[in-house]
């Protein structure tokens, strides 16, 4: 059993806060990420969890066993790191092995557990090599392969692919979750890169300041963020946001300023606070579509602005509007075409603009959504 528990883990180096409170749950087999920028307490929750930190506070169970006081080499773990760790003067062969010689595990035995994870991850051919003479690609295999021959229960892997470039992150991607779906462990992946984290975890836990904002799948981290943090970070490129005031009219509402005009649906107009009057609404760049002025007048949600750069992209363009002071990006197809100082307008889906609290950021969504 692998399935991983925090309940109030707090962490603080001197007087200062590093995690705060920190309630989470990893089933068994399951692949969450924590993600976050920098500094906002990852990695160093990563390291709780193996035991080279110990918390200030709170407590850490694998399975139904507390974990806070035993040792990093009895948590049935293993780690990856940014750095790959491999022994230079070692051949692939005896960095896989060196593990398992340590446990005194017979020879043959060895042999047969490093084969198969050398199978496991096309390696096979690399195995009489030195680590200088690998590629970048080729060393983060074999320091994968390290954790792996051990069979752990858990891998934590902290910003593995942060040296790669950016071809080679995305053919590791696919690499890493192939070896999750083999060898059926639990994993935690840290990383500050949102697109990584969207692509690869069952689940995500997005931090910020010390503090777990919001777990959950990449579709509802997306979809129904609770509050602007998570909105702003997850998402390329990410959502825009207007401040505004809230207007009522009946059941429904509008959030309106100068160059705003956004309609919000009655379900979601019932979920605000009726006291509230300073908003701040959110735009993903795909409900912004290009229109003329005349064309929307007096229906729906629109935004006008002026256009302050266009970005080419291939298959499509982004075009970063300043509506009222504050930048917002349009996903465009190439085929419309809009240039830098032009005036323009955009319609909105209705049932896309969210909603968020100016002072506090609390995201407001109608229940119906989030089931």
């Amino acid at each position: 059993m692998a399935a991983i528990t925090l309940r109030g883990v707090e962490k603080s180096f001197g007087a200062g806060p590093v995690l705060r409170d920190c309630d989470l749950d990893i089933a068994d087999h399951e692949f969450l990420v924590l993600v976050g920028p920098s500094g906002s307490g990852k990695t160093t929750l990563l390291r709780i969890i193996s035991g080279l930190e110990d918390a200030t506070d709170g407590d850490i169970y694998f399975g139904d066993r507390l974990v806070n006081d035993v040792d990093v080499g009895d948590r049935d773990i293993a780690m990856v790191f940014q750095n790959y760790g491999l022994y230079p003067h070692m051949s692939v062969r005896k960095n896989l092995a060196f593990g398992l010689r340590r446990r005194k595990l017979p020879a043959a035995e060895i042999e047969q557990m490093v084969d198969h994870t050398a199978g496991i991850l096309g390696i096979e051919h690399l195995l009489d090599r030195k680590p200088k003479q690998l590629s970048g690609g080729q060393r983060q295999r074999v320091a994968l392969g390290r954790a792996i021959v051990r069979d752990p229960a858990v891998f934590l892997l902290d910003e593995p692919l942060s040296n790669l470039d950016a071809h080679l992150r995305t053919q590791m991607r696919s690499e890493i979750l192939k070896v999750h779906r083999t060898v059926t462990a639990t994993a935690v992946y840290v990383t500050h890169d949102q697109v990584e984290a969207l692509t690869m975890g069952d689940r995500i836990a997005v931090m910020h300041e010390g503090m777990i904002q919001q777990v959950d799948t990449p579709e509802a981290l997306y979809d129904r963020p609770v509050n602007r943090f998570v909105a702003g970070f997850i998402g390329t490129p990410p959502m825009g946001f207007l401040p505004g005031r809230l207007e009522r009219y009946g059941s429904s509402a509008r959030v309106q300023a100068p160059g705003v005009d956004l309609v919000l649906p009655p379900a979601r107009a019932a979920v605000v606070p009726a006291d509230l009057a300073d908003v701040v609404a959110g735009i993903r760049p795909e409900h912004l579509h290009l229109t003329s002025k005349s064309a929307t007048e007096g229906e729906g949600s629109t935004l006008q602005g002026t256009v302050d750069m266009v970005e080419p992209l291939g298959s499509e363009q982004h075009a970063r509007v300043n509506v009222n002071g504050e930048m917002v990006v349009a996903r465009l197809t190439r085929k419309e075409r809009v240039r830098p100082g032009e005036n323009v307008t955009f319609a909105v889906e209705d049932a896309a603009v969210q909603v968020f609290g100016a002072d506090d950021g609390v995201a407001y969504r109608e229940q119906e959504a989030e089931s």
